[in-house]
């Protein structure tokens, strides 16, 4: 044993003397922050990977995290997926599907490739992401409109499955009203965006569906890009309280930062509120 070990464990000893604790109860606290440590490591990895593999079993889940290093059992993966409300949902629950609209479609073509919208409610691009509370993880399901880079609808929770996607939908909808048949709704291949219940709502509007390819980012770059400036400016290196702390904090950076002053370049350095109002006013002339 080195002379810094054994100083070490007799400060150990010292301190708990005074304090008047064995030192295994210290040992044990020791052991359980480290095993909360590593256990917050391993719940980053599994939302990284259900989010990007929605379809993925437990056992699935537990090889990629194997084959990244990581040493843990598929029990132990299944719980903590369990908890956290990561188990791939397969069955679509039963809804009748509106009159004119095929049955079976679960994932539809990207339809928005190469198309530059010319005026706000013609294009919108959805994305789902996790954010990192203290001890769990909760979801921010957002809506841009792609003309103006506008948060137009977005809902956090606690939840991974359809009901987040369909809150923001809903929000944007009462929101912005759009004209019937004027508007194309791009997303991922989410099983979110790809439930019978969110393609409902979508064809009760006559709002037309587009989907990414799969495994291609790009297709969806603009939802990416605002995930991207989320986490960088509000989320990362932040610490939230709870659910409701974090859903107040990234509500105001949205609603008022995001879409009143923050400035895009691709928006020739405007914010997209003061975008779409100068387009309006153009417009108007």
């Amino acid at each position: 044993m080195t002379s810094e070990a054994t100083d070490s464990n007799a400060d150990v000893q010292r301190l708990c003397s005074l304090a008047g604790l064995p030192r295994a109860t210290y040992y044990r606290h020791l052991n359980r922050r480290s095993r909360e440590t590593a256990d917050c490591e391993l719940r980053d990895q599994l939302q990284r990977i259900c989010l990007k593999h929605p379809f993925y079993g437990y056992r699935r889940v537990t090889a990629t995290i194997q084959r990244k290093g990581m040493i843990v059992n598929a029990k132990k993966v299944l719980r903590l997926m369990r908890e956290d409300n990561l188990l791939a949902q397969r069955k679509a629950p039963f809804l009748k599907p509106p009159a004119q609209r095929p049955r079976d479609i679960v994932v539809v073509p990207n339809l928005v490739r190469g198309l530059v919208p010319s005026a706000p409610d013609q294009i919108w691009v959805a994305d789902i992401t996790y954010v990192h509370l203290a001890k769990t993880f909760a979801y921010l399901a957002v809506i841009l409109d792609a003309f103006s880079r506008k948060a137009v609808g977005w809902a956090f929770e606690n939840t991974l499955d359809a009901s987040l996607a369909i809150a923001a939908l809903d929000r944007a909808i009462e929101t912005r009203k759009p004209q019937r048949g004027s508007l194309i709704h791009h997303s991922d291949r989410g099983v979110q965006y790809a439930s019978i219940a969110y393609r409902q709502i979508l064809a009760d509007r006559d709002i037309t569906i587009s989907m990414s390819r799969p495994g291609n980012p790009f297709d969806n770059a603009k939802a990416e890009s605002f995930m991207k400036t989320l986490k960088a400016e509000e989320v990362n290196g932040k610490a939230f309280a709870d659910i409701r702390d974090a859903r107040r904090r990234i509500d105001s950076f949205i609603a008022d930062v995001y879409n009143k002053e923050r400035l895009h370049s691709a928006l020739g350095y405007q914010s997209p509120l003061e975008f779409e109002a100068a387009f309006a006013q153009n417009k108007a002339r």
